[in-house]
């Protein structure tokens, strides 16, 4: 089949008029028919050969002439080869505005996040109710697992990961991941639990813990409960792996970028939806003791039927999947690989250190790790101190998770109003503010507890219960603002840098700041807690340590606000320059008459005759070939 170009214009002189004025095939109707077609994106093909399309082209000459060539649109000879008609005009359906086959894709997607971040919340207050209230351990065992444990159960699970997924297929790999954690997550609620006592190694803990003293109280307590720690880790790479890896990596698969700038905002909303609604199960399974007999267990009851809905839910997220993939297109991927740049550690530090703009940067990244980790341990300790009792700690962890979603909810609502009201720098420097203010009470009811004790008494509260409500204060509004201001003033930063710097400050801070700010407050703990004995001798030095990261990141994004002004400034600047350069500038003539004299590239809008202003248009109709 061959394919000839059209590059005639609508009114193009012809190469011989003498022959060819009188043909009916180059009259203005056929010229008008050919542009229409044109219109449709279609291209000349040769009819020689090609009788199969005779029935779709147009024969309005009544004939067909060898060699001669004649418009067909591309989708329509798709179409014509298999006997289908054309479908360039029907319209997808839609539903409230958005096409089906979109919905198909996106409502699956925001219930599997739903489901997915409804367990993530349930077995966040879990885990932590299972190491600090276990007997023989306490909030201190946390930054000992976070460090020595849940790190290198990740990065052992992450290589796993890496080398399943060159054997298996998405699908498999996506099950393979999954099921092991529905599984474990229903055997600890029915098996591993109920028989804990027999499987934990108290008296060897007991042992190596009068040995080695009491600054060893949380090393030895990860031996101790060791089964609870595993459930930890766990519920910890819930969320880093079936959140990050499997539920964003399957929703990318199956999106376009038009689908995702929409829709992908919305699964932000409904996340703290699912906040919300988690915490008041927590809550609700938490106060089942309280209708038991006595001589229960009230918190393994609990605990069965919070892991049931756990299994409940994972097996929803993998029909969910199952459905999409049977039932749902997948969009058309180019086969080109984009390759990312890969640092080394470093060569990260290198960059790290060679620009402002990123150290600021990373100073912020690192200075919020560090701070909420500080804060979040010591507050855990003194929740402990208030209610021992798993099943009370476990109900107030449910209100704390649901006040977060709701308080997530608003500030993401308003956060948008922030950025247009008062700019970038404002909303940085909110969530630092509210770590310092919070953390300011927080630590000064910890440390000055009794000469304050008669004043708060006024309130109906113990120093204690207050240093605990602040401390959930403090947890709720500083994630909140981290989730609605300090994660998008992170992405915006990162906007008007070059594409060099930018790619290179995004892995620089990647491998070396993320990791850093998650260790770095369990790494601080850990040598205080070794170093003064136990977290609660060592509170008024953590404070002091918050006090100056908190004012280092103030720092850190004042300085960022002014180079980011700066930037942004020199961007619309040269945005302005480039439109003033396309602009027409208006010229009036000696007659009174507006004309428009183009600027930059050459051209007149116009034509001024030489003879004092008269103004000819003949001259600008002659300079488009186009328009004789």
């Amino acid at each position: 089949m061959e394919a000839v170009l059209q590059t005639k214009g609508l009114l193009s002189l012809p190469s011989n008029p003498k022959t060819r004025v009188f043909n009916s095939q180059n009259g203005l109707k056929h010229r008008l028919n050919i542009q229409k077609n044109r219109a449709l994106g279609g291209f000349s093909l040769s009819v020689d050969g090609f009788q199969k399309f005779q029935g779709f082209v147009s024969k309005t000459n009544g004939f067909y002439k060898k060699g001669r060539n004649l418009q067909i649109s591309c989708s329509a000879a798709a179409a014509s080869a298999d006997g289908s008609a054309f479908l360039d005009d029907v319209d997808n359906p839609k539903f409230l505005g958005v096409e089906i086959t979109t919905l198909k894709k996106i409502v699956p997607l925001g219930l599997m996040f739903f489901c997915i971040l409804f367990n993530y919340t349930i077995l966040r207050d879990t885990k932590d109710v299972l190491v600090v209230t276990a007997k023989g351990s306490s909030a201190e065992i946390i930054p000992f697992l976070k460090t020595w444990v849940n790190l290198p159960m990740a990065i052992g699970f992450m290589l796993l990961y890496t080398k399943l997924s060159n054997v298996l297929s998405k699908q498999a790999l996506f099950y393979t991941v999954m099921m092991p954690f529905i599984a474990f997550f229903g055997a600890f609620g029915f098996v591993l639990y109920p028989l804990s006592n027999v499987f934990h190694p108290t008296a060897l803990a007991d042992k190596l813990l009068a040995a080695l003293g009491p600054s060893f109280l949380g090393p030895v307590a990860i031996l101790r409960i060791w089964s609870f720690c595993l459930f930890y880790v766990m519920a910890e790479l819930w969320g880093s792996v079936v959140v990050s890896v499997l539920f964003w990596g399957f929703a990318n698969q199956i999106t376009t970028v038009d689908e995702a700038k929409k829709f992908y905002p919305l699964f932000g909303l409904g996340a703290n939806i699912a906040l919300i609604f988690s915490g008041r199960t927590v809550k609700y399974f938490s106060n089942l003791r309280k209708n038991l007999g006595p001589g229960v267990d009230g918190w393994a009851v609990s605990l069965k039927g919070m892991m049931s809905i756990v299994v409940l839910m994972g097996l929803t997220i993998c029909f969910i999947y199952w459905w999409v993939n049977t039932f749902v297109p997948l969009p058309a991927r180019s086969s080109k690989k984009k390759e990312k740049p890969k640092m080394g550690t470093m060569e990260s530090l290198k960059f790290l250190v060679s620009s402002r703009y990123i150290r600021d940067l990373a100073t912020l990244v690192v200075a919020y790790g560090i701070s909420i980790n500080l804060v979040e341990v010591t507050w855990k300790s003194k929740l402990k101190a208030q209610f021992p009792s798993p099943n009370e700690y476990s109900a107030f962890m449910g209100d704390f998770s649901t006040a977060t979603g709701v308080a997530t909810f608003s500030m993401m609502l308003l956060s948008q109003w922030i950025f247009e009201k008062y700019g970038w720098g404002v909303a940085a420097k909110i969530t630092p503010t509210v770590l310092l203010v919070t953390g300011v009470g927080f630590f000064s009811l910890i440390l000055f507890g009794g000469p304050l004790a008669p004043l708060i008494g006024q309130l109906g509260l113990t120093p204690l219960l207050a240093a605990v409500y602040v401390g959930a204060l403090q947890n709720i509004f500083s994630k909140s603002a981290k989730y609605s201001l300090f994660d998008p003033c992170k992405e915006m930063a990162y906007i008007p840098l070059d594409e060099d710097t930018k790619v290179k400050g995004k892995a620089a801070i990647d491998v070396v700041c993320n990791p850093l700010g998650k260790s770095g407050g369990a790494l601080i703990q850990q040598f205080m807690i070794l170093t003064f004995g136990s977290l609660a001798n060592s509170t008024p030095y953590l404070g002091g340590i918050l006090l100056v990261i908190v004012l280092a990141w103030l720092a850190a994004a004042k300085s960022l606000d002014t180079q980011f002004t700066a930037l942004r400034r020199e961007e619309e600047l040269e945005k302005e320059m480039e439109e003033r350069a396309n602009v027409k500038i208006p010229v009036v003539s000696q007659d009174g008459t507006n004309l428009s004299v183009g600027v930059g590239n050459g051209s007149l809008a116009g034509g001024i005759s030489s003879s004092g202003g008269d103004v000819s248009n003949s001259s600008s109709e002659a300079s488009n070939p186009r328009n004789i």
